[in-house]
Parts: structure tokens; sequence; C-alpha cells
């Protein structure tokens, strides 16, 4: 049971959950066409009217004629001394829990104000405790144009304080707004009369979702509880999450999620322990407040920190939680041993996964344990997790289970693939879950549809089809498989591994079942399903949401290396690199320079090193061949201060290109 802590529910979310968790009547089924859009506030600034904008501090917010979006109004807002300084406009009475909403406004600096990077944000506070929540991330802005930020945000809490305001990431420069809009599209009542997911699966494994707390209410629920019989909160048990400063937890959201899964008759999945991300930086200083170093004192330092993190977290929900990912994404098959070089290793070695599992069978002993992982269908990398696995278990680790990601794609992996990643684990007598599936309707980072083409659509169904039959041939070593999202309206690929429209899940933006969902539910219908959307022009290359890519430019035909930011946030970014040789590899080494101190922490379809600001990255075993007029993209995420340029200089297999 948890301890301290209130286990009812709110009664408006108690309401819900009960309605929810009854039978249904049938319904004829919706249609799958959203409804129009309902305007809540709509602020041109014109006329000297400002709207009830004000400043988040001391700095001036005052109507401007200098520059308009459109009309001959804006809101400037001038005096800034701090970049958490703003215009922010109180919506407490406006928005409604439990709605999605669309929030957008043009932002620029004033004349003279250079360049900088603008976000929008959503402050709210409950019995006087404020949470920041980023609707739009660090977005280039700068005085020679207009910028649109524009996001969804769902208020999914109790509040008595609800602000939406606009900020910088650096720098003081006076900032125009305008044009703000903040609208909802009215909720489309999901199916009742198609059979439910977890029905179908029923006598296989429980079929459940990643969520998080906006899913837990209205329309969403109501899709939840029907179609799926076990929850992941998607990032409300990380360390970031759950113990942002030492000594001091947070459980709000995930609470929320696991009294709704209880309420509902819900499995629940405790998602993750120790990663390699979303750890808060305080956990990697030492006794003084310095990065630690891999000493003897800090590596009892951390180990204590984990062993006291895991008690406090898997001790709040005892017996709520019955399976838990211990450690995630500890396995780099670049590396001879196979273990990823996070902060983690390099202070604690191998001890951290021994500590964080035996300390979590301490506090939990009934609770089943897992590894999870990415890319396991990968010869290399399952090789490598296996190992891993034997080693553990073979030194009384208590490891219960496997967990395989799954995030996947339209084309890959094969079948006899992802089969031959459930075999490899069969020996060791371990559980396996698939852990965190998608489909993605695109085969390379190069793609961008404005909507899902109707032929990815049905290509996407197949997949799933093909996979749930092997996991169903699977059922006696498979427990649990889980989708990474309830709907196509809330996904990680629309962002990941660059900004476009995704549509991996069973479920469209209206919350109505895709060819996906007959994929599983009944492969006969696949064909004669509606389209859900309709697409509306030829494949685009995505655009670069933040710092213009940087090429190298030798002659045609030459070597050419393209660098580019993704995405960008205070601290963090995600980079992607394209490597076009110019003639065939069988194997490749990329080399540059950060030029401000960047610091590489994950990397994918590759292996780095780095040392200093110089980068090594080395093909993966599966991606070293080049064909001559080829090429071949890798990424990864990376630390930076101040400033992010890109690197100038590369070099191919130790040559200029």
């Amino acid at each position: 049971m948890r301890g301290n802590r209130r286990h009812g529910l709110p009664f408006a979310l108690a309401a819900l959950a009960a309605s929810v968790a009854v039978a249904i009547p049938l319904a004829a089924a919706p249609s799958a066409s959203a409804a129009e859009p309902v305007v809540v506030a709509n602020h041109t600034f014109e006329n000297n009217n400002i709207h009830g904008w004000a400043p988040r501090a001391d700095e001036t917010v005052a109507a401007s004629t200098a520059v308009a979006h459109s009309g001959t109004g804006s809101l400037l807002t001038s005096g800034r001394t701090r970049t958490w300084e703003g215009p922010t406009l109180d919506v407490l009475d406006t928005m409604d829990k439990g709605v999605r909403y669309t929030i957008s406004v043009w932002a620029r600096l004033a004349a003279g104000g250079g360049s900088a990077q603008a976000r929008l944000s959503v402050e709210r506070r409950t019995a006087g405790t404020a949470s920041y929540d980023q609707v739009v991330g660090n977005t280039n802005v700068s005085d020679g144009g207009w910028v649109n930020l524009q996001g969804q945000y769902t208020l999914a809490h109790d509040v008595d304080f609800l602000t939406v305001y606009v900020e910088t990431a650096s720098g003081t420069a006076s900032l125009h707004i305008d044009d703000f809009t903040l609208s909802y599209t009215p909720a489309t009542p999901i199916q009742t009369d198609i059979p439910s997911v977890k029905d179908v699966l029923g006598d296989h494994f429980p079929i459940g979702a990643a969520i998080s707390v906006p899913q837990t209410l209205g329309e969403h629920a109501r899709l939840l509880s029907k179609h799926f019989n076990s929850v992941t909160p998607g990032n409300a048990l990380k360390w970031d999450a759950t113990e942002p400063t030492e000594g001091t937890f947070r459980f709000t959201d995930a609470d929320a999620m696991v009294d709704f899964a209880q309420a509902n008759g819900m499995q629940v999945r405790g998602h993750t322990l120790v990663w390699h991300n979303q750890t808060p930086a305080w956990v990697f200083l030492d006794a003084n407040g310095a990065a630690m170093t891999p000493t003897a004192a800090n590596k009892a330092l951390l180990l204590s920190r984990l062993d006291a993190h895991i008690r406090a977290v898997v001790g709040h929900y005892g017996t709520d939680i019955a399976t838990w990912d211990v450690v995630n994404e500890v396995v780099d098959e670049g590396q001879s041993d196979g273990l990823r070089r996070s902060r983690w290793y390099e202070i604690a070695g191998l001890d951290y996964i021994r500590t964080a599992f035996r300390v979590a069978r301490e506090v939990a002993p009934a609770a089943k344990l897992y590894i999870n992982d990415y890319n396991t269908n990968v010869p290399a990398k399952r090789d490598k997790l296996y190992s891993l696995v034997s080693q553990l278990k073979a030194e009384g680790v208590p490891v219960d289970g496997v967990g395989h990601q799954m995030h996947v794609n339209v084309d890959w992996p094969s079948v006899s693939e992802t089969e031959a990643m459930i075999q490899k684990f069969v020996p060791l007598g371990v559980d396996q879950q698939v852990t965190e599936m998608d489909v993605s309707i695109y085969t390379n980072s190069g793609e961008s549809f404005p909507t899902p083409p109707r032929d990815r659509l049905i290509r996407q169904a197949y997949k799933y089809r093909d996979l749930f039959d092997l996991y169903k041939r699977y059922s006696s070593e498979l427990t649990s498989v889980t989708v990474w999202g309830l709907a196509d309206d809330d996904t990680w690929l629309d962002t990941f591994p660059v900004v476009r429209n995704d549509a991996p899940l069973l479920f469209d933006e209206q919350l109505q079942a895709k060819p996906a969902y007959w994929g599983i539910v009944d492969p006969t219908k696949i064909e004669t399903t509606a389209s859900p959307t309709t697409p509306t022009a030829v494949p685009t290359t995505s655009a670069p949401t933040s710092a213009p890519p940087t090429t190298s430019s030798p002659p045609a035909g030459a070597c050419q290396v393209t660098y580019r930011v993704v995405g960008q946030w205070p601290g963090g970014f995600q980079g992607e690199v394209r490597v076009a040789p110019g003639r065939a590899l069988t194997s490749w080494t990329v080399g540059w320079a950060f030029p401000n101190g960047q610091q590489i922490n994950q990397l994918w379809s590759g292996a780095y090193t780095q040392s200093g600001a110089a980068v090594t990255v080395t093909n993966a075993a599966w991606n070293g061949g080049v064909p001559a007029n080829g090429s071949v993209t890798f990424g990864f995420i990376a630390s930076w201060t101040a400033t992010n340029a890109a690197p100038t200089t590369f070099t191919v297999n130790g040559a200029p290109c």
C-alpha cells in the first residue's frame, strides 16, 4: 500500500473512473471526421487593446504599432532583465480540465534585438505549488520576421492559478507577440460498437498503453478503459519526475494514473527506475557539489542515492505496481563488453545495475523486475543483452524478465528477425514483454507527410497483424504487450527523430479505429476500413526546427556531410548527421570537433567516442556498407551551454569531407 497519501480519487475523477469502468451500451460508430475548432480567445492587439496580457515580473507590457503580424498592432514586452520575463495571460477561467487546446501565437524580437530562442509555456499552481509545462520548446526567433509558436495542451489537474506565457531561452531583448489564439476541437465520441482489443487478446496476454494524466480524462479515458487492461506511466515515474531534488519526492501524476488503473481493473507497469536520460544533474554531483569523477567515494555516494531513490519510489507503491522496468537502455552493442558508457557506468560500473535489481527485490519481493532496451531484434544488440542477463543471473542478481521496446516501422523489422529476438532469451528462463511498441509510417528521416497516406496506413496494419500473430504464437513466453501511446494525437514520434506528423498507433487523432486496429482485431477488414486521414500532398523533406543544416561543399559526386540540429531545449539538443561518401564503403568512421563544448550522451545507428571537443562515430554492425551513390544517417542527443554552433569541418575514414 502507498503510505502518506490519500488513496481516494478527487470527486470528478472518481466519478469519471466509475463511469468508464462499467459496461458501455453499444452505439453506432460515429463519423471519423473532426468537428470544427471552437475559438476561445483571439487577440490581435489592434486599437491599443492588450486583452489582459501582463508582465511576469517588473518588465513592461504595452500595445505597439512598431511591427505587426497582421493589421497594425502587436504587443511589446520591453525592459526585460531576466530570460523568463515576458508577456503572460491569465487563463484560469478560460481553460477547462480535460480539454485538449491548441495554443498559437506569433513572435519576433524588437528592432535591434538580433536573434534568440523563444518558447511558449503554461504555469499552473495548486495550493501554492507551481509547475511549468512547456507547450512549444526553444524556437529560433529574430528581429527580421515573425515565427509561429503553436502546440497542444491539456489541463489535467485541479488548479488555483493558470497562465500562458512567452519567454526566451537566453537574452533579454524586447519581444513582440501578435495574433494569439486559444482553441479546441470538440472530442469525437469513441466507437463503442467495435471489439475491445483486450478481449480479442484475452487468451494470450494483457494489452497495455503508455499514458499521461490527460489520457485518464474524458473520451481518452473511455478509449483507454474499453481497449486496454494495462497501463504504463510514460514519464511520471522517471527520476526527474519523482525526485527532482534530493530527498524531495513527487508522486501526484503517477498516483493519478495508478488510481485510475485500479479503479478500472488494470495492471500497472512501472517505468523506469534507472536510465541515462531524465536523471537530474544533482544525482551525479559529489559531496562538494562538483561533477563526479570515478572514485571509490563517489561510487559509494552514487549507489547510496540509487538505493534511497528505489526504496522511496518502489516502496511508495508497494503491491500497487507488480512490474518494474528496473534499468532501461543500458546496453551499447558498440562496446566490447556491451555496456553503455553512461554516467552511471562511468562512476559505478556494473554495480549500479546489480544494486538497482537487488534493492528493488528487497522492497518489492513479489514484483517482476525487468531489464528494458530497444533494437533487441538487431543481432548484435540482442547478443550483448543476452550476455549481460546471463551474467547477472549467474551472479544471483534478481532479473525476472527482458523488455523489448519494439519501436519499429512499416518496413522493419521482419517477422523472422523478431522471432529470433524472442527465441534468443527462451533458454534463460526469463519472462519477456513487449514494452513500448509503435509502428512508424516512415521508413527514413527524410520523409514527411502532411497527413498519413492510405498506403502507409495499410502497410502499418499488416505490420501490426504480422507481429501480433507472432506474439500470440509465443504467448507462453510473452506475458504482456504494451503500445507506446493511446492514440495518434499524442505520440513521441511527432518530434523524434525529426519533427513531422507520424501516426504510429491503433487509433487516430480523433480516437477512431485505424486499419492498424483491425490488423490486430480482424485482419479481414484491413482493406475495407475507411482511412481516417487523406493525404493532401506528396512527401516533402522535413525542415529542422532549430539551427539550419551545416553542409560541407565538395564538388558534385564527392564526399558530403550534412549536420543539423533537429530540436533543442535548455541544456540539450538532438542532432542528425547524414553522410554521402560519394563512393562505396564497407565501413565508415566520421569525425568532427564541437566548437562550444557540446557533449554527446546518446547516439543511435552507430557507436561514438568523444575526447574533449573531438567526436568519432563508427558504423553499427548492420549499416557499415554504403553503395557508391548512397548515404547513411545517424542521430544523437547531446548537452550544450550558452552557445550551440554547428561543427564546420568533417572527416570520413580519415579524409576531409
